[in-house]
């Protein structure tokens, strides 16, 4: 039988992935093949009912990464949920769906990305989602009706909402606390983000109040389109390349129904595997260090060292305190009460709403460095970066570290602009605990409310990289964590700063004063006992990123501007592992504005419609 033809196969049926497939399967000349190694969940209630996504972590619809033990996080093996799935992550997500502050996405530009900065991916932000309308006497509870401005013009594929109870006080109480401090975001944060405290969208369709996600969003609507092909269950094992000096993508080989078989392409392989699967590909496919792919016998098409490396993520802690007894908060869920669950599952089959209508998080809030925008702080803060500069060179990863270093430390002495980002949930929530010590492992009796704490600008980088040559083997994944003095002592202090608007006069009627800390072990008063608490009890966010870098070749990068891999012909990536400095706070819809713009690239170049 003769090897099928077309014009792009895509490798990675996920959240970039179905962008893609959608918009150049929407010129009807193009033959589109689409590989996705997971299921298609899309009748699945886990994935649909939005506050079932734990039971989805895990499961088979999770590829169950884990890192290398963290020497800085007390030798823990941290999770990282990535979803196997039709989909991809977004499918399997907290639904969370927030910009990154303008002045990240300029500072992709400034790393050497000429083309991409805000204003040019700003439309590809309002290409993807559509904006929910909102009844003016709701604008007050959702903490919205100090907005000048919304961003009215976004109505893409996407449906977003302001989740679950619209009424819930958590809200107004997070406006009117960032308002006092003087950092309350004056628009929308998908116009013009910067620093400040806002109510945050959610992937969640407002009419039913189902997951919106890649599926639904972006497939099922084309699905019917002859020119388009999505196999699930199909894994990718390597790109196939030609011999050419340069080297070229014809194809790739993977498995289907326990055959292996091979696609060939007239255009181009499109890699949008996310950020640990796509570098291992490559590393499989002979693109990458030299010396490693011939230690596990792969031939070198392309001695590409940087992939792989750039890897970064975003650590969060979570601070839970004691909530008043008529807070609204998800905690019975938390414990799976019997009754409360009966109640809840029934509430929603009958209406779609109640507690299984969100995950509970509601805020969101892109902060400063308080304490060191000026005096005595800022000097430490320079002294600080002055002692952890990285050391000149010519190296790739020399030159790598030197750029990230000033794009942060500008960020960090630039009082609007955020090295950290805030969260509410109206539910404790359960980290790591010191082994033997008083601190709760499980779910406590009580209402809470969650504040957590996510290190939005991360120094430290690490790697992910092949350990075999068979496609099964998962890849070694160290995110080296804090490995950058800087990036502990900036969370430390965010930590601390968190307290601040916990102990407001706005939340002195949602939470028990004098504040009564789930874990006592989390009471970050004193500097050293902060930072102890993180090393003991921070996790992923799973906004990986960076392992296949959108820079220059020379500064370590792996693809172009253009999201081509350096060395190659008809190959490019297309997902997380290319982007090259992770958003401020959740990546889904920085994702989703990526692959948009990669599209149009895409298009362009090749004369689509």
């Amino acid at each position: 039988m003769a090897t099928p033809l077309f014009d792009f196969v895509i490798v990675g049926g996920g959240t970039a992935g179905l962008v893609i497939a959608r918009r150049l399967s929407e010129d009807p000349s193009q033959r589109i093949l689409v590989l996705e190694a997971g299921s298609d969940h899309t009748e699945d209630p886990r994935v649909n009912t939005p506050a079932f996504f734990h039971a989805l972590l895990g499961s088979e619809a999770d590829w169950n990464f884990a890192t290398e033990p963290q020497s800085n996080l007390k030798g823990r093996s941290i999770a990282l949920d990535q979803g196997k799935a039709l989909g991809g992550s977004s499918a399997i997500n907290a639904h969370v769906f927030v910009p990154p502050a303008k002045g990240l996405i300029d500072a992709w530009g400034r790393l050497g990305n000429e083309g991409w900065s805000w204003n040019t991916l700003r439309e590809y932000y309002a290409k993807a989602y559509t904006s929910p309308s909102v009844d003016e006497a709701l604008e007050k509870s959702l903490g919205i009706d100090g907005w000048v401005s919304r961003n009215d013009s976004a109505n893409g594929p996407i449906k977003a909402s302001f989740s679950g109870n619209s009424s819930h006080p958590i809200r107004a109480a997070w406006a009117e606390a960032f308002e006092s401090n003087g950092y309350s975001m004056a628009n929308d944060p998908f116009l013009n983000a910067s620093v400040g405290g806002f109510s945050s969208l959610a992937s969640i369709h407002p009419e039913n109040n189902e997951r919106s996600y890649a599926v639904p969003a972006y497939y099922t609507p084309i699905k019917h389109r002859e020119n388009l092909q999505v196999l699930t269950n199909a894994v990718v094992e390597k790109i196939l390349f030609d011999d050419s000096q340069l080297p070229k993508a014809i194809g790739v080989q993977y498995t289907h129904n326990k055959e292996t078989k091979t696609a060939t392409v007239a255009k181009e392989v499109i890699l949008a595997a996310g950020a640990l699967q796509s570098p291992k590909l490559l590393e499989l496919s002979g693109i990458g260090n030299a010396h490693l792919l011939e230690r596990h016998g792969v031939t070198v098409v392309e001695n590409l060292p940087q992939v792989g490396e750039n890897l970064h993520d975003h650590l969060v802690c979570y601070i839970s305190y004691e909530a008043f007894d008529d807070v609204e908060t998800l905690d019975a869920l938390m414990r799976q009460e019997p009754e409360a669950l009966g109640l809840a599952m029934g509430e929603y089959a009958a209406s779609r709403t109640g507690m299984l209508s969100s995950v509970g998080v509601y805020t969101y809030a892109y902060m400063p460095l308080i304490e060191c925008l000026s005096g005595e702080g800022r000097e430490k803060l320079k002294e600080l970066l002055r002692q952890n500069r990285p050391p000149v060179g010519t190296q790739p990863d020399q030159a790598r570290a030197q750029a990230y270093y000033e794009v942060a430390e500008k960020t960090f002495l630039d009082p609007k602009e955020p090295s950290g980002t805030y969260l509410t949930a109206v539910a404790q929530q359960i980290p790591p605990v010191e082994p033997g010590s008083a601190s709760p492992a499980g779910p406590v009796p009580g209402k809470f409310i969650t504040f957590g704490i996510m290190l939005s600008h991360p120094l430290s980088r690490g790697s992910t990289h092949i350990v075999s040559d068979e496609i099964s083997v998962p890849p070694t994944i160290d995110p080296n964590y804090l490995s950058n003095p800087v990036d502990l002592e900036i969370l430390a202090r965010h930590v601390q700063y968190v307290e601040t608007i916990a102990n407001s006069s706005a939340f002195s009627k949602l939470i028990k004063q004098p504040l009564r800390r789930r874990d006592p072990a989390s009471d970050p008063t004193d500097i050293d006992q902060a930072k102890n608490f993180i090393r003991t009890s921070a996790i992923s966010m799973w906004h990986i990123g960076g392992s296949c870098a959108m820079l220059p070749r020379e500064k370590g990068g792996v693809v172009d501007t253009k999201l081509r891999v350096y060395g190659t012909q008809n190959l490019r990536v297309v997902d997380s592992s290319a982007i090259p400095l992770i958003s401020t706070a959740n990546l889904q819809a920085t994702v989703y504005a990526f692959a948009e713009r990669a599209a149009d690239i895409i298009k362009e170049e090749h004369g689509l419609k």
